[in-house]
């Protein structure tokens, strides 16, 4: 049975998905980020970086101490070996999604990240900021069309880890004012993907816990700076999610 510490946040259901599609079984965990839940120190105990999403697997392969993981890509490519499933085993094929996972890890989860939180959150609007990470997002949004359309799929023809990865970042794209229609390939793809009945089962996971509206302590502990030591050590928090 696998633990999933979980936050209905684009990169919480990369592995609710994940899990439902490897027909893995899991508990899910939640942890109320809203509340400050990733701050306190039994969470921090799995993730030093208190963030979510983080597993606990207690059946992890070859038996042992359960084996904890954090950071979501890092999640994606452990579920993938062990249920042996959506990561081909050819070299070109591995490294495709490999590198196609990475990006979505370093480029389109961060900047889209940045500009919902400027667009959306931000208690004062900075033009600069708004344009900057709007560009950039849209940027993005054209590599991943572009992409798609030399290939079924992120990293090649096959269903893989980058398309779970990317997705439900895509799936902001309203909020974030942007159109599918804008990007026909995406849209082909999205529409693909959002209709598999695993990946509904992964979304459907914590949706009644999403917050519609934020008060000054959820901001606090979404957007804020907190105090070093102890259960509130935090840094500075550069997400819109306060998740990776």
């Amino acid at each position: 049975m696998i633990d999933l510490h979980f936050a209905p946040t684009p990169n919480g259901w990369k592995i609710s998905i994940m899990l439902e599609e490897c027909g893995l079984p899991y508990t899910v965990v939640p942890v109320n980020i809203t509340r400050g839940d990733q701050f306190k120190s039994e969470f921090r105990t799995l993730n030093p970086n208190g963030r979510i999403p983080v597993i606990v697997d207690r059946d992890p392969p070859g038996g042992g101490a359960p084996l904890t993981i954090f950071e979501s890509g890092a999640i994606l490519l452990y579920l993938a070996e062990k249920a042996g499933r959506f990561m081909p085993r050819d070299l070109h094929g591995r490294t495709s999604v490999q590198q196609w996972l990475m990006w979505q890890m370093s480029a389109l989860g961060p900047m889209l990240g940045q500009n919902g939180h400027f667009s959306l959150y931000a208690p004062t609007r900075i033009p600069y900021a708004v344009e900057r990470y709007n560009n950039e997002a849209r940027r993005l949004y054209g590599v991943l069309n572009d992409r798609l359309g030399e290939s079924g799929y992120v990293a090649g023809e096959e269903y893989s880890v980058a398309d779970i990865a990317c997705f439900p970042w895509v799936m902001t794209h309203k909020a974030q004012g942007f159109t599918l229609d804008d990007f026909p390939e995406v849209r082909r793809w999205f529409a693909e993907l959002r209709a598999r009945p695993p990946l509904q089962k992964g979304l459907a996971v914590g949706r009644r816990a999403i917050r519609k509206t934020l008060d000054e302590q959820a901001r606090s502990n979404l957007f804020g700076t907190r105090p070093a030591g102890g259960d509130a050590a935090a840094g500075t928090l550069r997400s819109q999610h306060l998740d990776n």
